[in-house]
């Protein structure tokens, strides 16, 4: 019998603050502001994989836009 793995489809904001290696009160706030999207699902913030990518795009865009 093959076993099924359900892959992540989105992250907690202590999950994304661990993958980005910031505390969780300053993801928090990027997450408040809007810096780094996310959902509303009851209570809970949750975080889609290519939000986390989008804002690491984004941070990566305006210090080489800095750099020049």
């Amino acid at each position: 019998m093959a076993t099924t793995v359900i892959e992540r489809k989105w992250h907690t904001t202590a999950e994304v603050a661990e993958m980005l290696g910031f505390g969780l009160s300053k993801t928090k706030m990027l997450v408040l502001t809007g810096e780094i999207r996310s959902v509303k699902v009851g209570r809970n913030r949750r975080v889609l994989p290519v939000w986390v990518d989008e804002y690491i795009q984004s941070v990566a865009a305006n210090a080489e836009g800095r750099a020049a």
